[in-house]
């Protein structure tokens, strides 16, 4: 497989430079001190699974720190740095193409991916490879920006190119075969980005509010699950 960061014409999207653009003023760090806080509580609402999946993983922010057995992360750049968990499987490359076992993991988060596909056809192929790698009984945490609640910047990030909803997202669950357990419009501010508070001690005051991710939430998070 070419490297998807090389700086090639006919390669499309060079990924590698345009994180490095978008997070250029971000606050690595401090984010990954909101994901440690935010992490615990994805983990058990899947179910505290024992081998889980983070099929579009980023910097790993999430699958460095979940507390599961067996971790592995999928993601077209590698952006791995000095200190990460030798223990992690990592795999470069595209989800719905890459080598993966099937009836395997009994958790998979899938956070701010679906967006990025080319058409809806994608985010059905996507989702129906993900519902062949889990066991009977596994769940899915799908976690992105709702259009509805952030239209205005939803396509300021060049790499968006599907609107999504709540609605829309929990139909293509509900049709690549999963259990659609919860749907929660809004759940997490729209980007680290912003102004969104990441101290740790106010991102756990968050998490144990609701009634606050209905004024601050504009990213949904569905919860689906494969039947026995």
């Amino acid at each position: 497989m070419s490297d998807p960061s090389a700086n090639d014409l006919t390669g499309g999207i060079d990924y590698g430079r345009l994180y490095e653009f978008r997070f250029r003023e971000v606050d690595q760090a401090a984010r990954e001190r909101a994901w440690r806080e935010i992490t615990p509580w994805l983990y058990r609402a899947l179910g505290e699974p024992r081998r889980i999946l983070d099929p579009a993983a980023g910097r790993g922010e999430f699958i460095r720190v979940v507390p599961a057995e067996e971790r592995w992360l999928i993601d077209q750049v590698d952006q791995r740095t000095d200190g990460w968990d030798t223990a992690l499987k990592v795999i470069i490359g595209d989800a719905r193409t890459v080598e993966l076992p099937a009836d395997y993991f009994d958790g998979i988060l899938v956070s701010n991916l679906l967006e990025h596909f080319a058409s809806q056809e994608d985010v059905g192929t996507f989702l129906g490879r993900m519902h062949t790698c889990l066991q009977p009984g596994g769940r899915i945490a799908v976690l992105g920006p709702n259009f509805r609640y952030c239209m205005k910047e939803y396509f300021d990030c060049a790499d968006h190119t599907l609107a999504l909803t709540h609605l829309s997202a929990s139909e293509h669950l509900y049709a690549a075969g999963f259990e659609v357990e919860r749907i929660i419009p809004r759940f997490l501010p729209y980007s680290f980005r912003g102004r969104t508070p990441r101290a740790p001690s106010l991102v756990r005051a968050y998490l144990r509010f609701p009634p606050a991710w209905r004024l601050m939430g504009r990213q949904f998070l569905l919860i689906g699950r494969v039947p026995e």
